[in-house]
């Protein structure tokens, strides 16, 4: 009886999930379309079943309301934390970076650890344009460390370089010559390259 019991609880909570990330993926891809609808020039001619903007402003404040249903209509299904992200990111776009930050630092302390990756890689990216270096620097070594597939080692190093570039030009250069030492041939070794030429 007890196992007959467990059986339909489950069967239920896996039938409410299962609706619950269909409806979510419905509202991200509803909200993608705004995402990457087309800017109006010209005499362009008008799809009317397409969403189409005059300017990028318009494009991401649409964008990121959509995207802001979904995560909190959803907040535990993939598709709607998928959709907290792209709503910082719209939210960055409208200089917003405040609104941006307190979205990221949610999903910053969720389980999906690349999602949680990408967003403390745009957190370092606010820091970094907000001007608060530090805290950039200590973000972007913390993901270096974790070494996500989404967010790659060298990348996360290669933005704290260029950071570092006018305050602490030695750790820059440092990190510019371990970077072309660790990655030869490849173009994480070029963009080294170039830092290092900026420095000189």
């Amino acid at each position: 009886m007890v196992a007959l019991i467990a059986a339909i609880g489950y069967a239920s909570w896996k039938f409410y999930s299962d609706r619950q990330n269909l409806k979510a993926s419905a509202g991200l891809d509803a909200a993608m379309k705004i995402f990457n609808a087309p800017i109006r020039t010209g005499n362009q001619p008008v799809d009317p079943g397409e969403p189409l903007y005059s300017n990028e402003q318009a494009r991401a404040q649409d964008a990121s309301q959509k995207f802001l249903g979904v995560a909190d209509r959803y907040p535990r299904t993939n598709p709607g934390r998928l959709a907290r992200y792209y709503a910082a990111l719209c939210l960055e776009d409208l200089d917003k970076q405040n609104q941006a930050l307190e979205e990221l630092k949610k999903l910053d302390a969720g389980n999906d650890k690349e999602l949680a990756a990408m967003a403390q890689y745009q957190i370092a990216n606010i820091y970094a344009r907000t001007g608060k270096i530090d805290d950039a620097v200590k973000t972007y070594r913390a993901l270096a460390d974790a070494n996500s597939v989404f967010v790659p080692k060298p990348l996360v190093l290669l933005e704290m370089a260029d950071l570092l570039r006018q305050s602490k030009p030695q750790e820059a250069a440092s990190l510019y010559e371990q970077l072309k030492k660790d990655y030869p041939n490849t173009t994480v070794a070029e963009r080294a390259e170039r830092g290092l030429n900026l420095l000189t």
